[in-house]
């Protein structure tokens, strides 16, 4: 990508105003037209949202969406329906034992009324609700456990024991918001399970195996790849031993699923902010601060080092960075992202989660280092491509906020119009709360408004 050194938060402040009043018109478009008894909506076909039966992990998305709204605009309605609409179906997210989305559907939404609370935006009422909610949701998720041969373990995928997915790095944030809240995973005979030991051994087995540093691991793994990244890695279930890298999403285990680096983008930078939250008592049975914030920043500054050197000029990258038809389009990089195009779809989701890792890591190394500014710059420019056509939706009839997402090019379930050879011009609910996300972050900032992280929501 082409890093635009000049642009600013405050030149982006148009665009974040025409994005809210978008995504009111949206949000009360899919309250009015989406049958919540189908399921969670998940992504749209000729723009309408609908449901893909996997797991119910974009339920969050939906509800989370409409407290940033309010977040965003102060409108009370907003607020209201987040609020009603989390309390009536969100409980059985808290308790479910068969994913690892809990850091995706319950921080969401409980995590951001909580935070609404603590800043004083939404009455004080409900925080033990709110917080009894995420302990139990971290607790839940830290019980899904597989342990690796020679010691660690990681929180195992809706596949099964054997399936660590990169994606769940950003589920770590569930048990770190429960372990700062005081609560712990209780198993057999009473054994008292560390909610941040497991979230860090899942860290570091999440930047040991699903993440690549040009270092040899395998014949793929070059220097003009760092940072690349696997969607699944496969474990003997039997000795927890690794096995290879996979791929649900991606075209293969060897090539990089680009929302999948995303998620480890932004996982990878928001824990080394919440790493600073915690004091060195904390840490010294892990192995102390230094460890951490080396083995993390490691991991943090290679995906996103590879997001920057492998997407197209604009900062919107294709689905896969390996994706077999992507050579037909020439020289890439050096172009715009062209989501029209006869040969391979972009991802505007992975933009949109990308964008935010870059900021938060920019901000963590400090807006005036030079590497900081790399960062920052990078996420500005991504961020100010997916605020203009031909990625915000403007069709008063669109459900949808964000356009050009991808789910599962591989499964074909993502909708091709007519007179079109590649999906495009639909949304996903998690493109569209990421977007959203991303823009109360920055707005924030350009309104001297208090640093959004997960973590806002602890006392």
């Amino acid at each position: 990508m082409r890093i635009d050194d000049q642009l600013t938060p405050a030149a982006l402040a148009p665009a974040l105003e025409q994005l809210w009043q978008l995504s009111a018109r949206k949000l009360d478009l899919l309250s009015a037209e989406y049958d919540p008894a189908l399921g969670s909506p998940v992504f749209t076909v000729g723009g309408r949202y609908t449901t893909r039966g996997w797991t119910e992990w974009t339920e969050g998305f939906h509800y989370g969406s409409t407290f940033i709204q309010f977040d965003a605009t102060s409108e009370r309605r907003f607020a209201e329906q987040a609020r009603l609409l989390t309390v009536e179906r969100m409980a059985s997210h808290v308790s479910h034992t068969g994913v690892h989305d809990h850091g995706f559907n319950n921080l969401s939404t409980y995590g951001n009324w909580l935070r609404l609370q603590r800043e004083g935006r939404l009455p004080a009422d409900q925080i033990e609700f709110c917080e009894l909610a995420l302990k139990i949701s971290g607790a839940v998720q830290a019980g899904r456990w597989s342990r690796i041969h020679g010691g660690g373990g990681y929180i195992y995928s809706f596949n099964g024991p054997h399936s660590l997915f990169v994606d769940t790095i950003r589920s770590c944030r569930i048990l770190m918001v429960a372990h700062r809240l005081g609560h712990r995973l209780m198993g057999e005979n009473d054994e008292f399970h560390s909610l941040l030991g497991r979230a860090l051994q899942h860290i570091e087995a999440t930047s040991r195996y699903s993440v690549f540093y040009g270092e040899g691991r395998d014949r793929y793994d070059v220097p003009a790849e760092r940072g690349r990244t696997a969607h699944e890695c496969i474990f003997n279930p039997n000795d927890g031993r690794f096995r290879c890298p996979n791929s649900q999403q991606g075209f293969s285990g060897f090539t990089t699923w680009t929302r999948g680096l995303a998620w480890a983008m932004v996982g990878f930078a928001e824990q080394l902010e919440f790493l600073d939250l915690l004091s060195e008592a904390d840490l010294a049975p892990f192995g102390g601060r230094a460890r951490w914030r080396e083995l993390m920043l490691k991991a943090a500054c290679a995906t996103c080092d590879w997001f920057i050197a492998h997407t197209a000029r604009d900062g919107i990258p294709y689905w896969d960075g390996g994706a077999p038809d992507l050579h037909r389009l020439g020289d890439w990089r050096a172009r715009p992202a062209d989501p029209f195009n006869d040969f391979e779809p972009v991802d505007s989701s992975a933009a949109a989660i990308g964008t935010q890792g870059l900021l938060r890591l920019g901000h963590y190394l400090g807006e005036s280092t030079a590497g900081g500014r790399r960062y920052w710059q990078a996420g500005l420019t991504t961020m100010q491509t997916l605020l203009g056509p031909p990625y915000l939706s403007t069709d008063p009839q669109h459900h949808g906020l964000l356009l050009h997402t991808v789910y599962h090019r591989p499964n074909g379930w993502d909708y091709i119009p007519p007179g079109r050879k590649v999906p495009c011009g639909e949304s996903c609910m998690w493109g569209d709360y990421h977007l959203r996300e991303a823009a109360i972050y920055l707005q924030r900032i350009i309104q001297g408004g208090k640093y959004y992280t997960f973590f806002g929501c602890l006392p």
